[in-house]
């Protein structure tokens, strides 16, 4: 199998504006997953659904580095794992097990991004998981998800649990695993982990001081909850261009 981007082939001319801009959107999500060293090399995944489709999605060749990923490179299967792209690339199966489910179930998420950073990790194996120490992590109060670890994600009969623990929300933490993340868009499942990776790591900081706790009432951590799913920029409406401006500089190629 090719493993130089340059080889990779260029598929614009032959897929639908809509469809490109989406692949031009996870490849750019890609991108600042690796620019922000939230990655864990070639595993984990990030997933985006074929618009107008209830059943194809989109999501990373298994081999290539997330700074290596373009809009071409994206392989689109469906919610079985079969590959229906013209593609010399394969996908890693707990990689389809975990974004299937999801996105089979969740009619409402068009991108579905997961990663294993050392604080998502640590957070995802404390008893009490993640807690309303900082304005971040209340964004998250009462909104967040968990789902028991039962081993590397390759049994297609853990999708109903997965799927079951989910309900409704738009972030989950995998016990014993990491992060899980479900955006109405892409940007917003990029705002999403953003956020969630920066309250574990406020959390963990904040741990390893030993300093006393300043309490924030139930109250409060719901009024904040509540004000920021209000606000507009949770969903990254307006930071997206932003960002997509900052990989530009750093490196156009993901539009390729």
């Amino acid at each position: 199998m090719a493993s130089s981007v340059a080889n990779l082939p260029r598929k614009h001319k032959k897929i639908p504006p809509a469809e490109w801009q989406v692949r031009v959107d996870l490849a750019a999500c890609y991108r600042l997953v690796a620019h922000h060293g939230m990655t864990d090399g070639v595993l984990t995944h990030i997933s985006a659904r074929v618009p107008g489709t209830k059943d194809h999605f989109l999501i990373n060749p298994y081999g290539l580095l997330f700074d290596e990923i373009t809009a071409s490179s994206l392989v689109k299967i469906d919610l079985d794992g079969n590959v229906l792209d013209d593609t010399e690339y394969e996908v890693n199966q707990a990689g389809f097990v975990i974004h299937g489910a999801i996105h089979s179930a969740r009619h409402d998420v068009d991108c579905v991004l997961h990663t294993h950073t050392v604080a998502g990790m640590a957070v995802s194996a404390q008893a009490d998981g993640l807690l309303p120490l900082t304005q971040s992590s209340m964004r998250f109060y009462k909104r967040i998800a968990y789902h028991d670890f039962e081993g590397i994600a390759l049994d297609l009969d853990e999708r109903s649990r997965l799927i079951a623990d989910l309900g409704d929300k738009y972030a989950m933490i995998l016990r014993n695993h990491g992060l899980l993340v479900a955006g109405r868009t892409v940007a917003e499942a990029w705002s999403l982990i953003f956020s969630l990776e920066k309250s574990c790591q406020s959390q963990l900081a904040f741990q390893a001081s030993g300093a006393k706790l300043h309490p924030v009432s139930p109250a409060t951590c719901e009024h904040t909850a509540q004000q920021m799913w209000r606000s507009n920029e949770p969903g990254g409406k307006l930071a997206w261009p932003a960002y997509l401006r900052l990989l530009d500089k750093l490196d156009p190629s993901y539009k390729t």
